[in-house]
């Protein structure tokens, strides 16, 4: 069963994977159309999008200037015995190292993709054929796809407008923004697509799709504009336009161009609850994507800066609890040990509100800034601590797969505090003793509050705060026990701030969480 059955099957949010076609007997799905089969490969049909209109009363201009350069990628992809006839060794119809595959695996869990029964002499040397699309970028052969088209590939061809078929060598890839770029030979000069300016696209302004769903051939659809900014939570770069013009399996890689038949994304992604287009699908904007190629134009991977610290949005209530005046930047809930980070002095709590002289809004801000960076750069952090802005200068590190990128004292005596309250918000709290340090498999160098109790009806349950977690610190200020945790809520409450800030410990990890005291 291909993927597209198997998401008829599953009201889910699913990527657009390049439609798969299962061999030894590889034939394709446009083969099947023109055979009286296009029954059997589309089985969901599309609701024509009201109001769109083009500017002239017709895209025919458009779609003449922009359709010779897009093309058909077809990928060979390593046999591995059973796995590829489900799409991949985990099941996954994005490829083995997509970075779609954790997405993919929320919907559908760790089992394989159900698939046809394969022979067992069949299985011995299998053999899955995966279809996308792409667009020419320089007339010398210059291919722009996405990664998870060509991803565990063991050859490429492409497809040109007119027919012609040609070997494809994958000059670089990048998982992390799902973009690759192949080359091919064509011993001729290659209609090409310009890139667009995705920054000036606005909610409403049309947009066409151009691709090859299903296989059945490259098709031309027509939509807007629905919204700037998506995050699909699939890396750090996420920044995707969403748009309503239909793309399926298959329109992968293939080139979203606004009216002026420019380029300003890449159509990557699709939500549907049938496996068909609903109207809802996902491109990676040109302005991203066209420095990422230019990059892989010269050959290779690409390395991302690396700074070491878990990250969190900062609230109006962090803000207020901390003193800032406007809640922007990305609040340190964790510095890794050893990363650049913490060789560079920034500590949990602090907020970082500029990097390399550019403003941090939200954590994606830097998340993004901090990966753009050359690993061995030295580059400026202004942050927020305690009330006050600092400078730090940080050498940025080396990101790598298992890293990511910018995501004390002694106790009191057993039963001091134990059972005491915080009632502005609704905590129980109680000390760390040689009891609950053995029973909850705590560090002996372990200080805090741990808190026994929440209010359901208070502020402190409101934000989330839960039986079990330990507090650390109280408005950025470390805490040893329950008493000092109780009086540093008070003190806070006392300075006319509107909400405290808690450092939460939970299952090893660490978090912010901002408590207002209106709710109390």
């Amino acid at each position: 069963m291909s993927p597209l059955g198997i998401l008829r099957r599953h009201r889910v949010a699913a990527l657009l994977g390049a439609a798969l076609i299962i061999s030894p007997a590889v034939v394709s799905l446009a083969q099947n159309a023109g055979n009286g089969g296009l029954s059997n490969v589309v089985a969901t049909t599309q609701t024509p999008v009201a109001g769109i209109t083009a500017p002239n009363g017709s895209f025919a201009p458009t779609v003449a200037a922009t359709k010779p350069a897009v093309v058909t990628v077809t990928t060979v992809m390593k046999g591995q015995p059973e796995a590829m006839s489900e799409g991949s060794p985990d099941g996954s119809p994005f490829g083995g190292n997509s970075p779609f595959d954790d997405y993919f695996r929320q919907f559908f869990g760790d089992q394989r993709m159900p698939g046809p029964k394969t022979p067992p002499q069949q299985q011995q040397s299998p053999r899955a054929e995966a279809l996308g699309s792409g667009f020419i970028v320089s007339a010398d052969g210059t291919i722009v796809t996405n990664n998870h088209v060509v991803d565990g590939a063991s050859s490429i061809k492409v497809t040109l407008d007119d027919g012609t078929e040609l070997p494809a060598k994958l000059v670089g890839h990048d998982a992390k923004n799902d973009l690759a770029v192949l080359k091919i030979k064509a011993g001729k000069s290659l209609p090409t697509v310009k890139w667009g300016d995705s920054d000036k696209l606005m909610t409403g302004d049309q947009v066409l799709a151009i691709g090859n769903p299903f296989g059945i051939g490259t098709t031309v659809t027509a939509g807007i504009v629905s919204a700037r900014g998506r995050d699909l939570h699939s890396g750090p770069f996420d920044d995707f336009i969403q748009i309503d013009a239909p793309i399926n399996h298959g329109n992968s890689g293939g080139p979203l161009v606004d009216v002026s038949g420019n380029v300003v994304g890449i159509n990557t992604a699709i939500y549907s609850p049938n496996g068909g287009s609903v109207g809802v699908g996902f491109a990676i904007p040109s302005d991203q994507a066209q420095k990422v190629v230019a990059k892989l134009m010269k050959g290779g991977d690409i390395e991302y800066g690396y700074l070491g610290v878990e990250i969190q949005p900062v609230t109006p209530d962090v803000a207020s609890a901390i003193g800032l005046d406007h809640p922007a930047g990305a609040l340190v809930s964790q510095v890794n040990d050893g990363s650049p980070a913490a060789k560079a002095g920034v500590e949990t709590g602090d907020v970082i509100t500029s990097f390399a002289g550019q403003d941090v809004k939200d954590p994606k801000d830097l998340s993004r800034a901090v990966a753009d960076v050359a690993p061995g750069a030295r580059k400026t952090l202004d942050v927020w601590r305690k009330g006050k802005a600092m400078r730090i200068s940080v050498d940025v590190g080396r990101n790598s797969d298992d890293v990511k990128t910018a995501s004390t004292g002694d106790s009191s005596a057993p039963g001091t505090e134990q059972g005491s309250r915080a009632p502005a918000i609704g905590l129980g709290l109680m000390d760390i003793t040689p009891d609950i340090r053995q029973q909850m498999n705590l560090a002996d160098n372990e200080r805090g509050a741990v808190v026994a109790t929440v209010n359901p009806d208070k502020a402190a349950a409101t934000a989330g705060i839960q039986p079990g977690d330990i507090i650390v610190a109280v408005n950025q200020a470390p805490v040893k026990n329950a008493r000092q945790v109780t009086q540093a809520i008070a003190q806070a409450g006392k300075s006319g701030r509107k909400s405290v800030l808690l450092l939460v410990e939970r299952e090893g990890s660490q978090i912010y969480v901002a408590v207002p005291f209106a709710n109390g």
